[in-house]
């Protein structure tokens, strides 16, 4: 059983890797910025992490999305359209939770194939 471990810290790894599947941490933006720049940088984030464990955004599974207001929806799925592959769209959930911090208004985690 091999278990790859990418961007790993003392508390997490950004990414894991097994039997062909990347889990990925959730991915914050940066603080202070709106949502729609936050779900950019994290977007972004996420295609770094995926190319590094050898796949790609048309190999997602999965997509679960934390927003700190559902009232941000509209703005959020306004960027997320524009970065999806359409045709390989993943199964997705989006919900409204408090994050690490208020600073913080999206965060998304992504479970991938693997080529």
């Amino acid at each position: 059983m091999t278990i790859t471990r990418i961007k790993t810290g003392s508390r997490m790894s950004q990414a894991v890797v097994h039997n062909n599947t990347v889990y990925l941490a959730g991915q914050v933006g940066n603080p202070g910025d709106a949502v729609g720049e936050q779900t950019q940088t994290i977007l972004d984030k996420i295609d770094g992490l995926l190319a590094e464990a050898g796949s790609h955004k048309s190999k997602i599974l999965q997509a679960v999305i934390w927003m700190a207001s559902m009232d941000d929806f509209a703005e959020m799925n306004t960027v997320w359209d524009g970065w999806v592959e359409q045709g390989h769209t993943p199964a997705r959930a989006a919900g409204e939770s408090r994050l690490a911090t208020p600073d913080y208004l999206v965060e998304i985690i992504i479970i991938a194939a693997v080529d």
